[in-house]
């Protein structure tokens, strides 16, 4: 299941997306008497047992009272799909050919840092490039959505936490990373941690192992790889991480990004302008665009 956040007539609502479609599942649920969450959020909160409910549902129901609930993508506003997660984990240096590109050595452990909420915006939801940043850099990344909370959690069990993924963008002020020698202030502008459009659940995500990912900026390919190219695997990731923090229902954890980045081009680097296009995009997720714009 791709599911997904979005407003319409106001009101925010989720479902499943599909091409150029998207069936909400509250109205079809009020439709059959069913209950259901009332938002993502909630649903996800509930892991397995939320999944069973929605399998359910959709069981439950005809093809017409599906087509009822239906609307088409172009009436909506497809939010990011989780409005306020509890966290934002992120990892750098988890891509053998980005450690490659830098020159760095491949760490033994995850490199961790966060990201505050404020940053996250949805698909097609501006990057704002603050007026004295003129070096701004895009990552593509796969990022998972925690649905167990949990607590130095076993590889082997690691699985059994996750809710899904979506696609994430660990947009970056160059300039004052590298000044300050650590990530947290170069990261963490509002609008620089676009995710979307959706979550892909497990079952339907395919070879976790083996995604391709990809970034391009006006329509030309930056970033080209696989997910195989992680040093640390998704379970791997929830592990380690679990060792240090208490994961939680609605956390994210962006896995680290491949090689292709703005900064460590061999020639001169191509870093965001206004009125660039990001499009960040990962198989069996989606494309997630976003525009950059001049603070004003």
């Amino acid at each position: 299941m791709r599911l997904a956040r979005f407003f319409h007539l106001n009101v925010e609502s989720y479902g499943l997306l599909a091409e150029e479609q998207i069936l909400s599942l509250p109205d079809l649920a009020h439709a059959l008497k069913f209950h259901l969450p009332r938002t993502l959020e909630e649903l996800i909160g509930l892991g397995e047992e939320g999944m069973r409910t929605v399998k359910q549902l959709m069981l439950d129901s005809t093809n017409s009272e599906k087509r009822r609930a239906t609307l088409k993508t172009d009436d909506v506003i497809v939010l990011a799909p989780v409005s306020s997660p509890p966290k934002i984990i992120c990892l750098g240096l988890n891509y053998r050919d980005h450690a490659e590109e830098i020159g760095a050595d491949i760490p033994d452990e995850p490199v961790i840092f966060m990201k505050p909420r404020t940053a996250l915006v949805g698909p097609d939801k501006p990057i704002i490039r603050p007026n004295f940043v003129k070096k701004l850099d895009f990552e593509a990344e796969l990022a998972i959505v925690m649905g167990k909370k949990g607590r130095n959690i076993s590889v082997s069990e690691a699985k059994k936490h996750v809710f899904g993924y979506t696609a994430f963008n660990d947009v970056s002020a160059r300039e004052i990373q590298f000044k300050d020698k650590q990530w947290t202030r170069g990261k963490s502008f509002d609008t620089f941690a676009p995710i979307g459009p959706c979550i892909t659940t497990p079952s339907q995500i395919g070879d976790i192992g083996n995604l391709n990912i990809r970034t391009r900026v006006n329509g030309e390919l930056r970033q080209n790889s696989s997910t195989k190219n992680m040093v640390f695997n998704v379970y791997e990731v929830i592990h380690h991480i679990s060792l240090v923090m208490t994961l939680e229902p609605c956390d994210i954890i962006a896995t680290g990004t491949p090689a292709g980045v703005a900064a460590f081009m061999k020639r001169k680097p191509k870093f965001l302008s206004p009125g660039d296009l990001v499009e960040v995009e990962i198989e069996n997720i989606g494309n997630l665009r976003n525009r950059v714009v001049e603070a004003s």
